[in-house]
């Protein structure tokens, strides 16, 4: 979907929490359309990019190794 989307599981060293937040904030620009939102739209925006990051995070924390 977005080729500026690094994978953040890797075997060697967990992602951080800015990796996750820009990966985050990636997907929400590409989805809603907006590289910066309006005044209006911004706690919408930064409230999903929230969301993505804290789901991103139990994810990843949840992955079982191979």
């Amino acid at each position: 979907m977005c080729r500026s989307i690094r994978t953040l599981r890797r075997p060697d060293r967990p992602a951080t929490a800015e990796e996750i937040e820009a990966a985050a904030l990636q997907f929400v620009r590409k989805v809603s359309g907006y590289r910066q939102p309006s005044k209006v739209n911004r706690p919408a925006f930064e409230a999903a990019v929230a969301e993505i990051a804290g789901t991103s995070r139990r994810l990843l924390d949840s992955l079982q190794a191979r």
